[in-house]
C-alpha cells in the first residue's frame, strides 16, 4: 500500500479528541492510516525519552527494533481482522538501551486513526518489587548504621583523648607522628559517625519550594568545586509547580547525587568533555513508596561517565558501599534516605557512557 502525505493529520486541533488519554499512567500512541504516529500522551514521551513534537509524524515501525509486527498489526487493523492483540517487543530509545515492552494493540475502527498502541514496560513490575525491597532494606540499614554509630561514638572519643595525653609525654617528632595518625583517623571516623547520625537528629522543615532553585544551588556548588572541564547542562520544565518539601534535605540529596556523578567523571573532566545534565519534567499517575500520586516531579541527573560497575548496581544505595577509592559510601545512601523522607523515590539506569539517576517526588 502506498502511503499518502497529509500534513494536516498532525495539526494540533486534529488531536484534541485524545486529551483524555493523558490521564493514563501507561504510554499510548495513536497511529494514523499512513502508519505514522498521530498522537502520544506524556507517559509515552517519558518512556521513549523523545518530545511529542518529534514523535508525532514518525513512522510507528521506526520506534521498534523489529518493525515487522507493527506492519502486520497495521494491515490487520485496517482490514478489521482483530479487536485487541498483545505482543512483546523492543522499544528503541535514543542513547539508551532498547526497552522490553508489552504492546497492547487496539483496533479503533476509525479510518484516519485505525490503531492505538499501549506500551507496558515488562520491567515495571520488577521495578515495583525492587523499590519495595529497597525501601525495606534502607530502613533496616538505617537502624543498623545508627546503632553502630552510637556504639562507636563514645569509645572513639576515649581513643582520641588517650592519644592526645600520650602525645604530651612523647619527646621526639617521630614518636608524635604515630599519635598524630591516631588522632587524625579518630577525627575522620568521628566525621563519618556524625554524618550517619545527622539525618536522624536534624529536625525537618517542610515548606513550599521551587525545585529549580534547588538545582541552581547545587549547580553553583559543584561548579565551584570543578571550575573547569565540567559542563552542567540545564533542561528545566518551567511548568513544574512549587511543592512542599524539606529544602535543605533535597539540596543535600541532589548535591550528593551530582557530586557522585562529578567524581565518576574525573577522567573526562581532565579531558575537558565531562557533562552532567539536570532535567526536570512533570510525570502523571505515579506510585511512590506504595502511595499513588496524580502528579510527580521527575528530576534526572544524567552524566556521560563510565557507568556503574555491574557488581555495584544492586548495592549502590547501601551504606559504606563505594566504587571510588577513599569514598565513604554514604553519599547515595543519605540521598536515598532524604528523598524517602520527602515521599519520593530514587533509581537509576547505567551503561558505559551514560548514567541516569531518576528522582521522583510527589507534587500532589
Amino acid at each position: 500500500m502506498k502511503l499518502r502525505a497529509d500534513p494536516s493529520s498532525f495539526a494540533p486541533d486534529a488531536t484534541a479528541g485524545y486529551a483524555g488519554l493523558e490521564l493514563l499512567s501507561t504510554a499510548v500512541l495513536v497511529v494514523n492510516f499512513e502508519a505514522r504516529v498521530r498522537w502520544v500522551n506524556q507517559s509515552a514521551e517519558a518512556m521513549v525519552d523523545v518530545s511529542r513534537r518529534i514523535l508525532q509524524g514518525q513512522l510507528a515501525r521506526g520506534l521498534f527494533n523489529d518493525p515487522t509486527p507493527i506492519d502486520r498489526l497495521m494491515d490487520d487493523a485496517m482490514s478489521g481482522q482483530f479487536e485487541t492483540r498483545r505482543q512483546s517487543m523492543l522499544l528503541r530509545r535514543p542513547l539508551r538501551e532498547p526497552l522490553p515492552v508489552h504492546v497492547v494493540a487496539t483496533a479503533l475502527h476509525i479510518d484516519d486513526t485505525p490503531l492505538a498502541l499501549e506500551l507496558l514496560p515488562i520491567e515495571q513490575q520488577l521495578k515495583v518489587n525492587r523499590e519495595e525491597r529497597q525501601l525495606d532494606m534502607s530502613e533496616a540499614n538505617r537502624r543498623l548504621m545508627r546503632s553502630l554509630a552510637h556504639e562507636i561514638k563514645n569509645p572513639l572519643g576515649g581513643i582520641r583523648g588517650a592519644a592526645q595525653l600520650l602525645e604530651t609525654e612523647l619527646r621526639t617528632r617521630e614518636e608524635r607522628e604515630y599519635t598524630g595518625v591516631i588522632i587524625a583517623e579518630a577525627d575522620r571516623l568521628q566525621g563519618l559517625v556524625d554524618r550517619v547520625l545527622a539525618s536522624h537528629r536534624a529536625p525537618r522543615v517542610v515548606a513550599e519550594l521551587n525545585i529549580h532553585e534547588v538545582c541552581e544551588r547545587v549547580r553553583s556548588v559543584i561548579l565551584a568545586e570543578y571550575p573547569s572541564g565540567l559542563l552542567i547542562e540545564r533542561d528545566y520544565d518551567a511548568s513544574v509547580p512549587e511543592f512542599r518539601g524539606d529544602r535543605e534535605q533535597l539540596i543535600q540529596a541532589l548535591l550528593n547525587v551530582v557530586r557522585n556523578a562529578a567524581q565518576a567523571l574525573r577522567g573526562r573532566i581532565a579531558a575537558g568533555d565531562a557533562c552532567v545534565q539536570l532535567r526536570t519534567r512533570v510525570a502523571q499517575q505515579v506510585t511512590m513508596l506504595r502511595r499513588p500520586s496524580k502528579l510527580a516531579l521527575d528530576l534526572r541527573v544524567i552524566d556521560n561517565g563510565p557507568g556503574i560497575p555491574e557488581e555495584l548496581k544492586e548495592r549502590v544505595f547501601d551504606p559504606l558501599v563505594s566504587g571510588r577509592e577513599g569514598g565513604s559510601g554514604l553519599g547515595l545512601s543519605l540521598a536515598q534516605e532524604f528523598i524517602h523522607q520527602n515521599g519520593g523515590t530514587i533509581d537509576f539506569e547505567s551503561v558505559p557512557g551514560r548514567t541516569d539517576f531518576r528522582i521522583l517526588l510527589p507534587l500532589r
